[in-house]
């Protein structure tokens, strides 16, 4: 009986050592056994892992790619224009055990903190560099300035066991102070197209409108110039028949002239016309020149 009660407590410390000996290391992690501060072991590979109860600990760090938000800084380029940048960053732990070394047991935040400061640093250096304008940084050769950033972090960052995958910038903005001024320029610059726009519209309108005014006038001359040809030709046309009138008859010609004058004469109106009698306009009026006239 005596046996049995010392062997229950042996079995039982036997278990928890040997549990407290078995650790698992999982896939999206790797892990370090430390013994008294010290690296012992490196466990990469995801499974069942051993250590050393109680004189031996494991710290366990993330494998997968993290993400690490900059704090907004200010730049100035080489054209002076000051520009508020922030960007983040993918890193991952690349070299676990340089990474203890260098952080100690400040772990991830203390990390963080040394490459946000690295980021930082790169960023003022490759976007204050010369050659480098806020024209530049706004174009689409940010990329290319990106990837100067990701480059240079990175090879700082390998004193740290990290590897930096990507640099993004977020935002190039003008600082407050600055935009009320950029947005004034960029409305002049604007109103000022749209003043050229307007002129030049307003001139090619006129090219238009005096092409179309000399086009109306070429048009009615050429108008008026063949009316009066025809019209030339008509009256041509009708003396040539009054001519060969006049010559067939000149007796009855006459006849007809007179009768037209009396029709214009006698119409009715409040016209007066005094004559007398024996006037040649009343020569077709007499008995005697009446009876003269040629029948038909």
């Amino acid at each position: 009986m005596k046996k049995t009660t010392y062997l229950i407590p042996v079995l039982v410390i036997a278990v928890v050592a040997a549990l407290s000996a078995i650790f698992v290391v999982d896939e999206r992690e790797k892990a370090l056994v430390l013994q008294f501060g010290q690296i012992k072991a490196v466990k990469e590979d995801p499974g069942l892992a051993f250590k050393i109860p109680i004189i031996q600990e494991v710290v366990r760090y993330d494998d997968r790619i993290l993400s690490l938000d900059t704090e907004t800084i200010e730049v100035t380029p080489s054209d002076d224009r000051r520009l508020v940048v922030d960007a983040f960053a993918r890193y991952r732990i690349a070299d676990v055990v340089q990474f203890r070394q260098a952080v100690g047991v400040g772990g991830i935040r203390f990390a963080e903190d040394r490459l946000s400061s690295i980021l930082n640093s790169k960023i003022r250096e490759v976007l204050g560099a010369d050659q480098v304008t806020s024209d530049t940084i706004l174009s689409e050769d940010r990329g290319r300035l990106m990837i100067r950033i990701r480059d240079q972090a990175r090879a700082e960052a390998r004193s740290l066991g990290l590897d930096v995958v990507d640099v993004r910038l977020k935002q190039t903005n003008l600082p407050a102070q600055n935009l009320e001024a950029t947005f004034a320029r960029m409305r002049a610059e604007r109103e000022r197209e749209a003043a050229d726009e307007i002129a030049r519209g307003n001139e090619a309108a006129q090219r238009v409108r005096a092409l179309a005014d000399r086009t109306v006038v070429e048009t009615l001359s050429e108008a008026d110039r063949d009316a009066n040809v025809i019209r030339g030709e008509a009256d041509a046309e009708r003396n040539r028949i009054f001519a060969e009138a006049f010559g067939a008859d000149p007796e009855f010609f006459a006849f007809y002239r007179s009768l037209q004058a009396y029709e214009r004469a006698l119409q009715g109106g409040n016209s007066t016309m005094v004559m007398t009698p024996d006037s040649q306009f009343f020569d077709y009026f007499s008995n005697e020149r009446a009876g003269q006239a040629p029948a038909n």
